[in-house]
């Protein structure tokens, strides 16, 4: 079969591969979802309350919208209100994703997160201290995820289970060169809007997300901490959604045509992310798709890839570090 970057692995991918409907049950487990008012993300947390999850929090930026998810999941699935919760996430806010991971705190159990909240923009624009596209699809994405990880370990060792931390990154990671990989401080390079190429920006952010899922995966294997958690991180392939939702005109039509031809429904697609927080050992730090473990880019598994993986890390360590003082104690 042709690497997943060529146009016969892609049409396959899209066009003659089905991912199967999820049937393992969840009884009483307790799952996050951020992202999770439209798309991939409502369609997820849809399929968890009808895999009989005890209880579903929908991480969202907009409380409002996050209520009118609710009541469509808990219309379609028929379940009890208090199976689905509404919680403020907001990823451009560090404030917003520190109050909710304080608040996870008090769960009785958290067995499965969802790290699928995600921006794609081609305009110019500050959040925080990074672009805002990096600060939404790759820092906050660790802001939120390292510190409930004790809370999934003591999950884990509580119930006897194993918990799953999901990351939607995509196959896009292989459209980029990332040229910025050679800046003596990437992340800084990132946030100068004179050397900005916003067209590759999403591309970028999801490349950087995949060396950060797998050095944190990595580093979970070698903590001697209790409680195993499940590390991954999934491509849902093309999927009907509005994260194009900036273009406009002639080039919208001919995007909404050629959606119409390849992409898969959104509640098909959201099946993949369900596959991954399914997913066992053999799952741990690697990049699901097509509900099986995928190729990764060669600039992801080369000597060069490994490199750029560690000076990643180091950078994005450091600016969590400053954000929220000992966050790296929860790894």
């Amino acid at each position: 079969m042709p690497s997943p970057s060529s146009p016969g692995a892609f049409f396959y991918s899209q066009v003659i591969y089905h991912p199967p409907l999820p049937t393992k049950k969840l009884t009483g487990q307790t799952v996050i979802v951020t992202g999770s008012n439209v798309g991939l993300g409502l369609e997820a947390a849809r399929h968890f309350v009808r895999l009989d999850a005890n209880k579903v929090i929908l991480a969202v930026r907009n409380l409002e919208k996050g209520q009118k998810a609710k009541q469509s999941i808990v219309s379609s699935e028929k379940t009890k209100a208090d199976v689905v919760e509404v919680w403020k996430l907001d990823l451009g806010d560090y404030r917003s994703v520190k109050e909710f991971t304080a608040r996870a705190q008090g769960l009785e159990r958290l067995d499965i997160v969802i790290e699928n909240a995600g921006i794609l923009t081609t305009k110019w624009s500050m959040m925080e201290e990074n672009e805002s596209t990096i600060t939404t699809n790759v820092v906050s994405q660790f802001l939120h995820a390292i510190p409930l990880l004790p809370k999934m370990r003591e999950t884990a060792i509580k119930f006897n289970t194993l918990p799953r931390l999901v990351f939607t990154t995509s196959f896009v990671h292989w459209l980029t060169k990332f040229p910025e990989r050679k800046e003596d401080k990437i992340f800084a390079a990132l946030a100068d809007p004179k050397k900005a190429r916003m067209g590759d920006r999403y591309n970028v952010s999801k490349l950087i997300e995949i060396y950060c899922v797998q050095e944190l995966a990595e580093l979970q294997s070698a903590s001697q901490k209790e409680g195993r958690v499940i590390i991954n991180h999934v491509n849902p392939g093309w999927v009907v959604s509005e994260v194009m939702r900036e273009w406009t005109g002639l080039k919208q039509m001919i995007f909404r045509i050629v959606r119409s031809l390849v992409a898969r429904p959104t509640e098909v697609g959201a099946r993949t992310l369900v596959n991954a927080a399914e997913g066992g050992e053999e799952t741990h730090g690697q990049y699901m798709d097509d509900c099986g473990v995928g190729k990764r880019a060669p600039l992801v598994i080369t000597e060069e890839g490994k490199a750029i993986q560690k000076k990643l890390w180091t950078e994005l360590s450091q600016k969590l570090e400053s954000i929220q003082p000992g966050i790296l104690q929860n790894i």
